[in-house]
């Protein structure tokens, strides 16, 4: 999950100096657009169906493709402005939904939903001082991306997890291990972003507005 102006997903990453000189009409944003139209489709199948196995395939489906959009789009030098805003919301809006719906089907308490989605309300304080000095972004941390990646796996290993068989023994535990593994660095990676505001501020004069 990203704040504005912030990748952490290992998806486009941050605007660089090709960015735009690809048309958006390409493959990575497609799959940007396809993780987006992936959401209300888990919803619907976590939440209205019951059907945890499909709803365990998109899960499945959207990782592949987060991973695969960033990796298409360097190699292709598709990489574009578009792509650099739908990677994130697409992470940002799982990262919301995913907890929330689980927290409808009691796989998660709401306790640690809070801990993932008040990180980011947290962290979104940031965004102001930045702008107050004419920033729109942070240098992304490796970290950050590590502790989405983590949380990323551990959603669908929860979900598995449900299952009343073998595989939902094993992906249990493996899921909570990832799941703690995963808020560690999440909230280590907010002191770490707060700790370079605070130095930003101090270092750089307000911009008149």
């Amino acid at each position: 999950m990203n704040t504005p102006g912030r990748t952490e997903s290992g998806g486009e990453g941050a605007p660089s100096d090709r960015a735009g000189a690809s048309s958006p009409l390409n493959v990575p944003n497609a799959l940007s657009v396809l993780r987006l139209l992936g959401v209300p489709l888990f919803l619907w199948l976590l939440l209205v169906q019951h059907s945890d196995a499909w709803a365990l395939v998109v899960l499945m489906v959207s990782g592949f493709t987060d991973w695969l959009d960033g990796k298409l789009a360097r190699l292709l030098n598709q990489q574009t402005r578009l792509g650099e805003l739908l990677d994130p919301a697409a992470d940002r809006l799982y990262m919301i939904a995913i907890p929330i719906a689980f927290g409808v089907r009691e796989i998660l308490p709401w306790w640690v939903i809070g801990l993932v989605i008040g990180r980011e309300v947290v962290l979104a304080g940031t965004v102001p001082l930045l702008r107050s000095r004419g920033l729109t972004a942070l240098p992304t941390l490796y970290l950050g991306k590590a502790a989405t990646m983590a949380l990323m796996y551990a959603l669908p290993m929860l979900l598995a997890g449900t299952f009343d068989n073998r595989l939902g023994a094993v992906m249990h535990p493996l899921g909570w291990a990832f799941l703690i593994w995963g808020l560690g660095m999440y909230w280590w990676t907010l002191v770490l972003y707060w700790c370079q505001t605070v130095l930003v501020v101090k270092r750089l004069p307000p911009q008149a507005r």
